[in-house]
């Protein structure tokens, strides 16, 4: 279940900010399958941050969840999408170190099928938008 497109990696190392793209359903609503992301690799994390991280039983694999809550050992993750799996009710704590980044802005690519002049501008206004915090992340947490 990949999060990140492969090329991701490349650009870590060099840059404070680099570019990922989006593959797989686990952030729906927030991040969509296709949707390219700005992120701050090494920036600090807060509870509700998105978070780019390495899977921690694949750990050449690039995932993206959200930060729900600091606990003893690192954090714990969730998906947007409570329905895809894959976060930390499956695997648990993420150790710190894991964590390698925080989404700050999405991109949305525009579809083929837009093409009339009222879907282009939907399309304009809402493409380029930040990544926010969602503090209600840990009360999804505790309602689990």
């Amino acid at each position: 279940m990949p999060e990140l497109s492969q090329g991701t990696e490349g650009t870590r190392g060099t840059l404070p900010f680099g570019p990922a793209e989006v593959s797989g359903p686990s952030m729906v609503p927030t991040l969509y399958h296709g949707d390219r992301l700005l992120v701050h690799w090494g920036a600090r994390v807060r509870p509700g941050d998105v978070v780019v991280l390495r899977h921690p039983f694949q750990q050449d694999l690039l995932v993206v969840k959200r930060a729900a809550e600091r606990r003893e050992g690192g954090w714990w993750v969730l998906g947007d999408n409570s329905y895809a799996g894959g976060d930390s009710t499956d695997y648990g704590v993420v150790p710190e170190e894991l964590v390698l980044g925080r989404v700050r802005f999405r991109f949305r690519p525009r579809k083929p099928a837009q093409r009339s002049p009222f879907a282009l501008v939907r399309w304009a206004l809402s493409a380029v938008r930040p990544v926010l915090c969602d503090r209600s992340a840990s009360r999804r947490l505790r309602a689990r």
